[in-house]
């Protein structure tokens, strides 16, 4: 029977109750509420539901005597969890993580950068020793930096937006979701950021995000079925990417928006509550930090601003604002355009100038550039070479016109020899400079450093229409000014927006300056930025995507070569396929000799109706099982049930410097870490393939052989009855969006359900970037299958040539970061 103590504490009594044996004790009379016998919740639930200590299973309970402690975990877990719901919780705590992290990051980097300018002003007057510090020190930063990721995770270099972009399309990058690439990631991103260079914290962050919510759900006990479902973990991989934008700039409803432009080809909206969930509770407890530390006395925006909301612009105005989203457009294009270019030139040509001998070289000279280049006491005197990137923007939002400010600290940074020249300078260094040091290979986020320089390219164009209408454009009773801070706002939004190809930068800067005055200023030079700047090139994220050659698919548009191509012009005709025909020898030259991870399986050898497709691991696991000496498995046993074979993972899985195409999908053809491309049989056929003792070489080759002849029984093999089948007249266009919103990495093309064929992203891609050679395609009679229509090779075997693989051309596989 359960036992009940008092104990008196001051005036308060508590209640211990003892659970011993039965969970169904009636209350003590001194504890039950008037009236009718009231049971609490949790009683009823474990009464229903019988879940009594004993029932739950070993490893869910935590390592401890007291069965208070036990109650309350059950509690937690089956009333907690069930009610309020894991999907919450998770995204509960993986908003306040992120939030932390970010604030502890955001102080690190404050005290790097200025620990930097210290050394500048504080230690000596001499020219040369301050020049000697001010370059040294971010060039200690630097390598620091480049040492982390080398040693610890070299997927820590980059952005990362890009390559979350390709695992949300599926795709698991090797290594790419670590605690090891955590911890290089966070103090790579520090110390590159602290070294002053023009580098950005949104994109880094966002994979840190990401990692979190990869590492949650792996060893949190209660998250790990959100982990265990491939499906409901890229929901909370898509939610990471909010909150890493949102924790970056206080901004839930942009950061939302923003993970979606540019990590979505196709966004389930029953995620949408998700993003914003964990985007607010970042945002919340990331504000709060500065409150509750004393810098701020309630939560505001990080880059308040005052314009004028009376007037904030003539409409008049609107035709400055359309042509500055032009010219962004332009200039983000070009921005584009030139990071490509750097990044090919080094790769191309940097033996030449020996920047391939070691691999500290390059950023050191690109540090050494930019550190030069902006030294207070030379020309960083004429374009702000101390400000930070945030002291940068509040200059820029700021509400006077720099012509006629009170601020001393703006007139002594920008008023040398005049705000245009400045302005000027910093416009075009930035730009260059930005373009080299997102390539170096450390944690290097693109988007801040191009918000800056947008910002800066508005307060140039407002600065001049504040000089040339010095009193308003329009004239009356009272005059109305030129807010050039409103441009600047413009312009960092359009320049943004134009690189990134996104609208919702414009959601950013409202959010970010506490503001929308400028609300239809800001959305016309948003889309007129985007307009030119799709036109002309894609968006910085993409363009990293080709030039490391991620398993990622191009758009396809209305202008495309292959608008009105069909599948069947691009297809594999030689296919390798099994049919009840097969004999294991057969299944064991199949797959020795190929690498895929998937193989379709059709009736006969002059009947390739197709009846389903079948993983390698299984044909592995078959195979493996006829070829255990004296073992032999029992009529209703399937290899599928195995125990003692090796497992694999469903999901497919790819090195970051040595792409491969093939989502994560049931579909996947090709398992990187399966086999190599030499066709080598995995552990599972190994482990079996063994001579026992006590048996000779020559008995066992005997009877391996005898087992091999045998034809193999498929009805004991796992399959899949209903691979994905499209008809060879599909167009190119309609299986490019079926590969997108369906996550596919290959189809088998069937007429009248023969199949004739396979596609696979390779030859999507090929076909895009005009790699591939469309040739005529003769249509077979019905039902016939020779060799002279080209459909379908016939050889002696029941194997043909190949399926398209899923791994990248050599020529194709690229190295280092950008």
């Amino acid at each position: 029977m359960p036992q009940y103590k008092k104990q008196t504490d001051g005036q308060e009594e508590v209640l211990i109750m003892d659970m011993i044996d039965d969970a169904d004790a009636p209350i003590p009379p001194d504890h039950q509420s008037p009236g009718p016998q009231s049971v609490s919740p949790l009683r009823t639930r474990l009464n229903s539901e019988r879940m009594d200590i004993q029932d739950f299973e070993d490893g869910d309970l935590p390592e401890t005597e007291s069965r208070f402690f036990k109650l309350c975990y059950s509690w937690w877990k089956y009333y907690v969890l069930d009610t309020i719901g894991d999907d919450w919780l998770f995204c509960l705590f993986l908003g306040i993580s992120m939030a932390l992290i970010s604030f502890v990051m955001d102080t690190c980097i404050y005290q790097l950068q200025k620990t930097h300018v210290f050394f500048y002003d504080g230690i000596s007057e001499n020219m040369l020793v301050r020049y000697l510090l001010w370059i040294v020190y971010p060039l200690l930063c630097i390598i620091f930096s480049i040492s982390v990721c080398q040693i610890i995770s070299q997927n820590a270099a980059g952005s990362g937006i890009p390559e979350m972009k390709t695992i949300l399309r599926g795709i698991v990058i090797h290594n790419y979701l670590t605690w090891q690439t955590l911890v290089s990631k966070v103090i790579g991103l520090c110390f590159s950021m602290g070294s002053g260079l023009p580098i950005g914290k949104e994109g880094p962050f966002v994979h840190i995000a990401c990692i979190m919510s990869n590492l949650l759900g792996q060893n949190v006990k209660g998250f790990k079925r959100i982990f265990s479902n491939e499906t409901r973990n890229v929901e909370m991989l898509a939610a990471a990417c909010a909150v890493g934008v949102s924790c970056t700039f206080a901004a839930p409803i942009g950061g939302v928006l923003f993970s979606i432009e540019v990590t979505a080809t196709y966004f389930a909206v029953r995620n949408y509550w998700r993003g914003f969930f964990t985007a607010v509770c970042g945002s919340f407890v990331f504000r709060m930090m500065d409150v509750w530390i004393g810098e701020k006395v309630t939560i505001t925006t990080l880059y308040p601003t005052n314009f004028s909301v009376e007037f904030p612009f003539d409409p008049l105005e609107l035709v400055a604002f359309s042509l500055m989203g032009l010219f962004a457009g332009l200039g983000g294009a070009t921005f584009v355009y030139m990071h490509r270019k750097i990044v090919f030139i080094i790769r191309a040509h940097g033996h030449r100038i020996f920047l391939h001998k070691n691999r500290y070289l390059y950023p050191c000279i690109v540090t050494l550039v930019v550190m030069t280049t902006t030294f207070p006491d030379w020309l960083g005197h004429f374009m702000g070479g101390k400000l930070t990137q945030k002291d940068s923007i509040q200059h820029m939002f700021s509400d006077q016109s720099w012509s006629i400010t009170t601020d001393d600290k703006i007139k002594q940074v920008w008023a040398h020899p005049n705000i245009f020249v400045s302005l000027l300078l910093f416009i075009i260094f930035q730009f260059i400079f930005t373009g080299f040091c997102v390539s170096l290979p450390v944690p290097a986020g693109v988007f801040f450093p191009i918000f800056v320089l947008g910002a800066a390219f508005g307060r140039l164009v407002g600065e001049a229409m504040g000089t040339w209408f010095p009193d308003g454009i329009h004239q009356g009773p009272q005059n109305w000014y030129i807010q050039p801070g409103g441009y600047a706002v413009v312009g960092a939004a359009a320049f943004s927006g134009a690189v990134t190809h996104t609208i919702s930068t414009s959601v950013i800067v409202f959010e970010l300056t506490g503001q929308i005055s400028h609300i239809i200023p800001v959305m016309i030079a948003v889309l007129v930025a985007n307009a030119a700047a799709q036109w002309l090139q894609p968006s910085i994220y993409d363009s990293i995507i080709q030039i490391k050659r991620l398993p990622y698919l191009p758009e396809i548009t209305k202008h495309s070569h292959i608008y009105n191509k069909h599948v069947k012009h691009i297809m594999r005709r030689d296919i390798i396929f099994c049919s009840r025909e097969s004999t294991y020898k057969d299944i064991e030259d199949m797959l020795k000799t190929t690498d895929y991870r998937s193989f379709p399986y059709v009736l006969g050898h002059t009947n390739p109706t197709i009846q389903g497709s079948i993983r390698r691991v299984y044909l592995e696991k078959a195979l493996a099982a006829v070829l255990q000496y004296n073992k032999v498995l029992s009529p209703n046993q399937s290899y599928a049930d195995l125990k003692d074979l090796e497992k694999y993972g469903d999901r497919h899985v790819v090195d970051n410097k040595a792409a491969v195409f093939g989502p994560s999908s049931r579909h996947a053809l090709y398992n990187s870490n399966t086999l190599t491309r030499s066709g080598k049989l995995s552990t599972t056929y190994r482990t079996a393939n063994y001579i026992p003792e006590g048996v000779s070489t020559s008995d066992y080759d005997t009877w391996k052989e005898t087992q091999l002849t045998k034809r193999v029984d498929f009805s004991k093999i796992p399959m899949d009855s209903a691979p994905f089948q499209i008809v060879a007249n599909t167009s190119i266009y309609k299986a490019h969006n079926l590969f997108g919103l369906l996550s596919l990495s290959h189809a088998y093309i069937t007429r009248f359900g023969k199949l004739v064929g396979v596609l696979t992203l390779n030859e999507i891609q090929e076909a895009i970037e005009g790699r591939m050679q469309f040739e005529s395609v003769v249509e077979p009679a019905i039902g016939s299958i020779n060799t002279e229509d080209g459909m379908l090779a016939d050889h002696n075997l029941h194997i043909n040539s190949v399926i398209a693989t899923n791994e990248l051309d050599p020529e194709y596989i690229t190295s280092g970061n950008t």
